[in-house]
């Protein structure tokens, strides 16, 4: 068989996607460089006091939480908050249920101990679920920076929970995903209906820039950023075995 060649004329959809994320990710670097310097402050200032940084969201917004826990090139200061029911592999319809559901943030939080040395990255598209706002001022309330990712045009249109407050009414520093309303950015074929997702690549791609500028001050300053390596890489075991018994009694996830 032939190889096949496709040009953007072949691949609409995936064009179009391809597109509007990169517009996308674009206007972050663009607009959202003041959020990402007071962030990433807050990270020095974590780390340098030996404090953690925290990571959770819920629904598919978990996946970022786990996207800064334990890989290459991330810092093992970091913990992702993790509570079953509110991902989506035990049920992806109660999940939604659930982070609507208010009294758990607290709860949640408090599993692990956190400090008010420590900062709490909380990721929300939509930024009004119940969830999501209380982990957030529960969080305030020990005096932890919290740090919210939502998407600005999204949360304004939405409802707030039932306390009456969105996460960008909370949150220290707020970034704009940059995202649109229900998330999915290409109309098909005139269907209305909508797919390809934003949030979890505009996520990752804040939360990557700022955890990369945070070491990067760390190292400027003296002082040694705790970096993962890939398990590949000549060293990595010793190197991350070391980083792996400096965090494992605060990290359960470890």
């Amino acid at each position: 068989m032939l190889p096949i060649t496709a040009s953007d004329e072949d691949l609409p959809g995936a064009r179009s996607y391809m597109d509007a994320v990169c517009a996308r990710l674009d206007a972050i670097a663009a607009t959202q460089r003041e959020a990402m310097a007071q962030a990433a402050t807050a990270v020095v200032t974590a780390i340098e006091a030996d404090g953690q940084v925290y990571l959770f969201g819920t629904g598919h917004s978990h996946l970022l939480a786990e996207e800064g826990h334990y890989r290459a090139g991330g810092l093992a200061a970091v913990c992702p908050i993790l509570c079953p029911g509110l991902m989506l592999h035990e049920g992806a319809v109660s999940s939604t249920q659930l982070e609507r559901t208010g009294g758990l943030g607290s709860m949640i939080l408090a599993r692990y101990c956190p400090s008010a040395t420590d900062v709490l990255w909380v990721f929300s598209n939509s930024g009004v679920n119940a969830v999501p706002v209380e982990i957030a001022l529960a969080a305030k309330e020990i005096g932890m920076t919290v740090i919210a990712v939502v998407a600005r045009t999204y949360a304004a249109q939405a409802p707030a929970a039932s306390m009456g407050k969105k996460l960008a009414d909370i949150a220290d520093i707020v970034f704009d995903n940059q995202g649109v309303a229900g998330d999915a950015l290409v109309e098909i074929g005139g269907s209305g209906l909508r797919m390809g997702p934003l949030s979890t690549i505009a996520g990752a791609f804040i939360l990557n820039a700022v955890l990369t500028e945070a070491a990067w001050q760390l190292r400027a300053r003296g002082f040694e950023p705790p970096i993962y390596i890939s398990g590949n890489m000549p060293g990595a075991p010793e190197h991350n075995a070391a980083l792996v018994e400096r965090y494992q009694a605060r990290n359960p996830h470890l």
